[in-house]
Parts: C-alpha cells; structure tokens; sequence
C-alpha cells in the first residue's frame, strides 16, 4: 500500500512540473569542468579580460550563489560581468591593465584608482629599463603590440666594421624574453609595500624579462590578499608573496649577489623609513622607484619636520613641487654617500597630489666626491619671489684630476635688491637635472608607438613629451601669475612674456609640475625689467601701491633692457602646439588620497568629517565686505596691524579666543 502511494506521487509531481525534469537532465548531460582549469593559463591566447573565458570553473564556483554588487568609489573597474572564481562574500573584481584583482570592498587592505597613472608610467619605465640592461646580456625582450627593434651589443657597436653575416650571427645569439615567462637572467623586482599585489601583478604580466617578483607587505591580510591574487592571475611563477617587515627584507639581502634589480617604494606618506635600507639592497646600476604622497610637508607646510625625514627645510614658494622632487634626489643621494654610492636620475615627476622618481644607484668612491658639488641651498625673496641657489661644494677639473673645495657665498645680500625684503633659506636640495632626457625619449618613443598598452597612454605622453621640454640645466622655476601679482598689473599671454624672454637671448621652456611655469636661465632682474616694460603699456595706479609693498619698490626703478612681446613661433613647444593632455583635471569628485587600511576596514568619522570641511569653500565667496567683520585679524593676533579701527577684520577678543580654541 505504501509503495503504491509513492509512486502515485512521483507520477505527479513529474506531471506537475516537467521544466523541472528537463533542466536537470540538460544539467546531467553537460559535462563536469576540470577542476584543474579552474585559472586560466599563460599559454593559452584567450583574453583574461573577456568574461565568455570564464566557463572554466570548479564545480563549487558554479554552484555558488553570486549577487551583483553595486560599485564602490574606490573600484571604479568593477565587472558588471559574471563573478570571478574565487571571490569571497564582501568583496569585488578591480580590473586594471591586464590584471584582475579580488579585493575587499572594506578599507582592510590599501588601493586607490587614482594612481593607475603611477603603476602604467612604472610600467613603462621598467620595460625600457629591462630592455636596456638585458640587451647587455644577450636577451631581447618582446613586448606585445610593440614593432620589433634591432637590439645591438655594445661589443657590436664598439666592433664595428665587420660582415654583415657576423653582425647577423650576432644578432641571433640574442635570447627572447616574452612577457609573463620566467627568464633565468632576468631582473629581481621588489615591491616592499604592495597591499594587494597589484603593482606586482601587473609587473609579472606586463612587464617582460623577469625572473621573479617579490611582493611584501607587514599585514597578514594583504599578503593573503597577494597570494589569492598572485594565483587568480596565473603568476605564481613569478610572483612570491612577503610578509614581512620591508626594511628588514631590504637590509637581508645587502651585500648579496641576488640583490634586487628593482625596487618600489609606493608607501602610505613618507618614504624616508625605507630609504636607507632601499639604497643598500638594490644592485649596481639597479633601479629605484620612489613615491612620496606627504606633500604638505615637502610643500612647505612644516619644514622642520621635512628636516628630520629627508634632511632638507622645504619653504613655502611657488615652486614648491620641484623643490618636493629635488629634496627626495637629495635625501636619496645624502643616504647613498654613506655607503659609498650615488644616484643618477632618469625621471622625476610631480603629478596630482604626489611625487615619483626612478633612479639609478651606482657605486664609486671618486664618484661621491662629486656628491657636495651638486647639492645647494636656496635664498627665496618673501617680497617679489626671487630665488638664488649656493652649491654646497665646489669643484675645478685640473687635466686628469679634480679640486674640490668649499663653496663661496652668499650670492645675495641680507635684503633682496629688486624689492627690499628678506630671504628666507631651504635645502639643501638636488641641484644637477633631475631628469636622463635620453632615457626619457625611449620611453616616450615605447608608449607613443603602442599606446593601447596603457589606460593613462595619453596623458603619460603629455607628460613625458613636456618633460623632454624642459630645460635640464636650470632649478625651479617662476609662475607668470605671481610675477603679475606681485607688481599688480595685467597678466601678460604666456606666448608673449615667452617671446620676451627669447628676443633678449634667454632660454625659457615650461615645467610639467605647474602649468603657468617660466623655467629659464634669465636672471630675477630681467624678469622684472619685462614686467616693467609690459606694466608701460598696462600702467598701474601707483597712488594706491603701499609705501613698503614691493611692487612700488619694483616699478619705481626704470627698466634696462627693452622688452619685445612679439610672439615668436619658437615660443609656442610642440607639447602645446600638438594640445596633449598635459595638466588634466580631476575626473571625480574626491579626487586624491584615500583613507589609510586599518584592521577593520572602513574609515572613522572623524576622517570624513575632516575630509568635508573645507569641500566647496571657494564656491560660496564673500562679495560684501562687512562680512569680513565675522573673521578675526590674524595680525592684531600678531600684534602688528597698523589699520586699526579701519581694519576690515574683526578684533573682537572673542573672535580671537574661539579662533584660538579652533586651532588648539
């Protein structure tokens, strides 16, 4: 009786629901996956980024639930796709190059999109530094995309003279180093604080002629998060995972034959932790890539701590960015000297809210010795602006030999002669050029021929092409607006204040750290005789200057020279002329640093509020004047406002005190 009914209920439900039989006979009739095919190999030419590549899954990934997640601010690539093996609740996809990264949607484990420019222009910067050193030894590397250069030995070139059929022997001696192989003389890459492996990710699959890539962090999460990342992306063969300490990582491997041929330091803030044991543990001719993120104190902001991190007092100026990357040359340079190295930069660049520079450091006891020489501290006018350098050090070539001595100085008085006011005095700084204009084309040559390589190809090129632009043999530079401002007359056109500084014989050129930049081997005086010429013709009302303002003291002595403001073609560069992105703005709202990773993920209240606080002040400006009554004088505060009751600011002991308690 019992068995009749359980087959009259099988009849049934087979006649109630007959979808339900045939989707689980189509579901048995297609055949398991490999578990073995769960990642997708290098050999194989599919597309990692196309998501139809994505059938080859585990049967626990098929049969796991996947929600669509709505994209976060700090993934901007997220897949809309299907989701990827492997990926745990609370997390997403980040795709960037040719990588694809699982991380967590909480702020447990660093990454900011904002510096996909900083790994693309790494990129391409240890490619054509791998390209470079591995032609030395008998390897070619292969770039995808890329047409294929004649890679020539130095013993070749220096050869020169014999058969085309033993330049062609020669030619196939070379080994090809494809991108994601292991070659055994390749470059050691070492990233010391990786977060989530992208960097090093990208490096295992982008970057060819690589024997392995080390990608440390002191967080278990994020080395977890490297390894997870590491066999996702099929690298594991290049790739090692770290967990540990980076300088003491560094500090082991000194002295080593295997020292690493790359090093990248992209810290949270300062790198000055690292610094010395980074120029310990790269190889001879190795190369370090450098970023520094706390720009308020290289900017100027608080010099005195600037000191005690990189040894050098940053001023508050205009050009405060370059002065940024000259101080890092320097620090790295000061800490090289003690072991008997020195560094010679290829580039350096100052983009957004941070600095980068990639370096090569080399060893030579007669090299050091020129170390002092290229140094220098700076004498900054707090009036007009105006800036003098002092080398630290002097040297004479003497036939074979070099004379080193002291340096004389100052070159400047106790006030400035254009204005009257005093100097202020920062450095010591890098004063030799900051950039290989060389090694700087070859990678302008690389991204310009192929430029689907990168996400950021265009601006890389914008900024690369401004940087070959640059004059090399001339620091820091002046900005056209402060030279209007401080004599407060119209602003001259860039092409024609350009143009004057050409008719008179001077070089001039821009800088790619400030748009409104005049770099140029003119001195402070010729420059104010421009202004004084240009303000002939755009006078000035002098009954309203201040007695004691520099632009009275400026404008009252007659100019020397006669400057001509016709526009000349020569003053216009290519980078300009070509309108390359070169200064491009911010794409989002928010757009800079992201909060630090802590253990919990997420990030603390008080950072936003702080992060709020003066969003949009510059949209709701003050146009009544009584207004002003509402803020408190930071001179009375002082003791030295001399208007008194005619001060438009307020001073109201209570404003003062509550300013005061704000500050505390």
């Amino acid at each position: 009786m019992r068995l009749t009914v359980v087959l009259l209920a099988a009849q049934t439900a087979l006649r109630i629901s007959p979808r339900l039989l045939t989707s689980k006979a189509a579901a048995l009739r297609t055949p398991r996956p490999d578990p073995q095919r769960r990642f997708r190999t290098m050999e194989t030419s599919e597309d990692p980024q196309d998501p139809q590549n994505d059938v080859n899954k585990s049967e626990s990934d098929v049969n796991a639930p996947s929600e669509p997640r709505e994209p976060t601010e700090e993934s901007q690539r997220s897949l809309d796709a299907p989701a990827e093996p492997g990926l745990m609740p609370g997390e997403t996809v980040v795709r960037e190059g040719k990588a694809v990264i699982l991380f967590p949607n909480a702020n447990e484990v660093f990454y900011n999109p904002v510096q996909e420019f900083n790994r693309d222009l790494t990129c391409a910067v240890v490619t054509e530094f791998a390209r470079e050193v591995l032609a030395q030894r008998g390897v070619r590397i292969v770039v995808p995309g890329e047409t294929d250069r004649v890679v020539v030995r130095l013993a070749d070139e220096r050869n020169g003279g014999e058969g085309e059929g033993e330049g062609e022997e020669r030619r196939e001696e070379f080994r090809t180093a494809p991108v994601g192989k292991r070659c055994e003389e390749g470059l050691r890459v070492l990233e010391g604080l990786a977060a989530s492996g992208l960097r090093s990710v990208r490096f295992s699959l982008e970057v060819p002629g690589l024997k392995s890539v080390t990608a440390n962090d002191c967080s278990a999460k994020a080395a977890a998060l490297i390894a997870r990342n590491a066999a996702h992306n099929n690298v594991t063969h290049l790739l090692e995972a770290s967990q540990r300490d980076a300088s003491m990582l560094m500090y082991e491997a000194r002295g080593k034959k295997e020292c690493y041929d790359v090093i990248d330091l992209d810290p949270y803030g300062s790198p000055a932790p690292f610094l010395d044991a980074a120029v310990q543990a790269v190889s001879e001719g190795g190369l370090l890539c450098i970023t520094c993120t706390d720009m308020a104190v290289m900017a100027g902001n608080s010099g005195e701590t600037c000191y005690s991190k990189y040894g050098s007092v940053s001023i508050k100026s205009k050009y405060c960015h370059e002065m940024a990357l000259r101080i890092i040359l320097h620090s790295l340079d000061q800490r090289a000297n003690v072991y008997q190295r020195y560094i010679e930069p290829l580039l350096s660049v100052s983009v957004d809210f941070y600095i980068r520079v990639f370096v090569r450091v080399r060893t030579g006891q007669a090299k050091v010795k020129n170390s002092a020489s290229k140094q220098a501290v700076v004498y900054n006018c707090v009036g007009c602006g105006a800036f003098h350098l002092q080398r630290m050090g002097k040297r004479i070539s003497q036939g074979k030999h070099m004379k080193y001595s002291a340096a004389t100085g100052p070159p400047v008085g106790l006030n400035c002669e254009h204005c009257g006011q005093r100097y202020q005095l920062g450095g010591p700084l890098w004063a030799e050029p900051i950039h290989d204009t060389e090694f700087v084309q070859k990678v302008l040559a690389a991204v310009s021929g192929n430029p689907s390589r990168f996400g950021t190809s265009k601006r890389i090129e914008g900024v690369l092409s401004m940087v070959t632009e640059e004059l090399q043999d001339v620091p820091l530079y002046y900005v056209l607006d402060q030279l209007s401002s401080t004599v407060h007359c119209n602003t001259p056109s860039m092409l024609q204040f350009r143009s004057a500084l050409l008719h008179a014989g001077y070089r001039v050129s821009f800088s790619h750290a400030c748009k409104n930049a005049v770099k140029t081997d003119a001195p402070a005086g010729v420059l104010w005789d421009v202004m004084r010429c240009w303000e002939k013709s755009n006078p000035v009302k002098r009954e309203r200057l201040s007695e004691t303002s520099p632009a009275l003291r400026i404008l009252s002595t007659e100019p020397t020279l006669q400057a001509s403001f016709d526009v000349r073609d020569d003053a216009n560069p290519q980078s300009r002329k070509r309108h390359l992105t070169r200064f491009q703005e911010n794409p989002q709202a928010n757009w800079g640093p992201k909060a630090r990773a802590k253990a919990g993920g997420g990030v603390s209240s008080e950072l936003e509020d702080r992060r709020k606080q003066f969003q949009g002040k510059r949209k709701t400006q003050i146009t009544d004047s009584a207004q002003l009554k509402n803020f408190p004088c930071k001179k009375f505060r002082k003791g030295c406002c001399t208007y008194g009751e005619k001060c438009c600011y307020s001073h109201d002991p209570q404003h003062l005190t509550s300013q005061e308690e704000k500050m505390e």
